[in-house]
C-alpha cells in the first residue's frame, strides 16, 4: 500500500503534486482564513469493472465556506483483480485508512512545525456504503476496520467525499 503515498495527487486549480505538497497546501488553505475551524476527510471510491480504478480523494472543508479537495487514481497492475462488490469495497477502506492514518501523523508534524494554531478535526473517514443497496450487509465490517484504525465512518447519505467527490473520478 505505500504505493498509495507516492502517488501524484490533483488539485482542480493547483494540478498535480505529491502528498508532501499536498500537506502544504493544506496549510495555506488554513492560514488564509484562521479564524474559521476546518476538517480534514478521506474517502475512496471505485469503478464496478474487473480492474477497477479506485479514487482516493482529500478532503479540506473550511466549515460554511466550502472546502478544497485532492485526489488521485489507484490502479493496479494486472494480473491483480477484484471479482466482486466485497474485495472492491474492502480495497476502498484499506487504501482511506492508511491514506488518512499517513496524513493524521504528518499533517499534525506540519502544522506545529509552521506553528499554526487553525481550529481542526480529522475524525472522519467516509465509505460508499449505506443501508440501501448490496452494501447494506458489509456495514459492520467496514466501520469496524475504520474504528480500528482510530477514526470514525461516515457512510451513506453523508459520506460525500467517497459517494460524491471520489465518485465523480471513477
Amino acid at each position: 500500500m505505500d504505493h498509495v503515498l507516492e502517488q501524484q495527487f490533483i488539485n482542480p486549480t493547483k494540478g498535480s503534486m505529491d502528498l508532501k505538497s499536498v500537506l502544504s497546501e493544506l496549510v495555506l488553505y488554513m492560514k488564509e482564513k484562521p479564524e474559521r475551524s476546518y476538517e480534514i476527510i478521506v474517502g475512496c471510491d471505485s469503478s464496478a469493472t474487473q480492474e477497477p480504478a479506485f479514487p482516493l480523494v482529500i478532503v479540506a472543508l473550511r466549515k460554511q465556506e466550502g472546502g478544497r479537495f485532492f485526489y488521485t487514481r489507484v490502479q493496479y497492475p494486472a494480473p491483480r483483480k477484484f471479482y466482486n462488490l466485497h474485495d472492491r469495497i474492502l480495497e476502498e477502506v484499506l487504501l482511506s485508512c492508511h491514506l488518512a492514518l499517513w496524513l493524521r501523523e504528518n499533517f499534525t508534524k506540519k502544522i506545529k512545525e509552521e506553528g499554526v494554531t487553525v481550529p481542526y478535526q480529522f475524525l472522519h473517514i467516509h465509505a460508499d456504503i449505506g443501508e440501501n443497496g448490496a452494501t447494506k450487509d458489509m456495514i459492520k465490517e467496514v466501520t469496524g476496520l475504520i474504528r480500528g484504525n482510530g477514526f470514525e465512518p461516515m457512510i451513506k447519505p453523508l459520506s460525500f467525499a467517497a459517494s460524491k467527490v471520489a465518485d465523480r473520478f471513477s
